[in-house]
């Protein structure tokens, strides 16, 4: 993330229980493992799935899962600008 000029040194993995009371437009899970494991939130939301590769799971060189990486969150972030552009249609 720091390729992109995205700071994430404070960031963690949270559990559902932080964001309890809390209300979502949309639920959106980005890996197929997730979607099985993904508690269902309390409230009415959109539920979204974007089946994406993990790229925790690459094998190979370094530069090869670094590789992975890049290009997950490359998808990432195509997904999210396309979303996001269409939130007002």
């Amino acid at each position: 993330m720091n390729e992109s000029g995205i700071d994430i040194t404070n960031q963690y993995s949270k559990t559902v229980n932080e964001f309890l009371g809390q209300n979502f437009s949309y639920v959106i899970t980005v890996c197929d493992g997730a979607k099985e494991r993904c508690p269902v939130f309390p409230g009415k939301y959109n539920a979204i799935h974007w089946s994406i590769e993990d790229p925790a799971s690459a094998e190979g060189t370094e530069n090869e899962r670094i590789n992975v990486f890049r290009r997950v969150r490359q998808n990432i972030l195509e997904r999210v600008n396309h979303f996001v552009s269409n939130l007002d249609e």
